[in-house]
Order: structure tokens, then sequence, then C-alpha cells
């Protein structure tokens, strides 16, 4: 099995964003993730635009796969701050997420969001907490 199904294998559990938001990983290796969500109309709010909620779920999850899988100690966000910098008119959403800083206990993370269209939607740094995994 490769270490992306194995990725996928793991964050299958986390059922609120693979299965009620349809997010998926399509890349991973170490401190990064690429993952997608195809936008249908649950993901929508009241005008019609991608909800909020939903494009820092996407984000969150990326942040989450990249920050946790293939290592020794979880990691737990602490500070997720989403700048939105544009609304989608896409079908599918992408978060890659970066490893910026890795410390002894916290580490440092950007996820930004595109779309299939190549717009950036959104900006999100996560500061996370290294914990005793159990």
């Amino acid at each position: 099995m490769s270490k992306l199904d194995e990725a996928r294998e793991m964050f299958s559990k986390d059922l609120y964003a693979t299965k009620v938001t349809g997010c998926v990983i399509d890349e991973w290796r170490e401190d990064y993730s690429k993952c997608s969500m195809k936008v249908t109309p649950d993901h929508r709010n009241a005008y019609g635009g991608i909800m909020g909620g939903a494009i820092y779920t996407l984000a969150d999850f990326a942040f989450a796969v990249a920050s946790n899988f293939d290592k020794e100690i979880a990691t737990v966000s602490v500070v997720g701050q989403a700048s939105f910098m544009a609304a989608s008119k896409g079908s599918v959403l992408f978060a890659e997420a970066n490893l910026l800083k890795d410390g002894r206990s916290n580490c440092f993370y950007e996820v930004r969001v595109t779309d299939d269209l190549g717009k950036l939607v959104a900006v999100v740094s996560f500061n996370g907490a290294h914990v005793a995994k159990g």
C-alpha cells in the first residue's frame, strides 16, 4: 500500500471532512498535503456563494493531513486564521498545506485554497501544538 493510500485510509475516519463535506486527499509528502472538495449545492450559503465554513473545513483537513500523517507525535490546531480573498465560481476547491516552521512543541503551516479556475480563494494560517498520541 502506498503512503498516499495509507493517509487516505487513516483520514477516512475524519467523517465530518470526508463524508459530510466530501474532502479527499490528492497528494501527500512529508510536511505537505493537497486536498480537494467538489462543490455541491450543500456547500452554498444563502447568497449562493461557497460557505466560509466549507472552505475552512477543507483547509483544516489539509493541515491535519500534512501535520499528522506518518508522524511520531500528534498535532492539534491551536489557532487558525482564515483570510478569504475572493469568491469562487469554480466547481472544485483545492487546499495545499505547507509547513513554514516546526519546533519542539509548536508548528506553523500555511494553507492556500484555490479553485479549478486558478483563483486564490483563501489563505489560512494554522498554529499547531504537538501532543502525545493516545
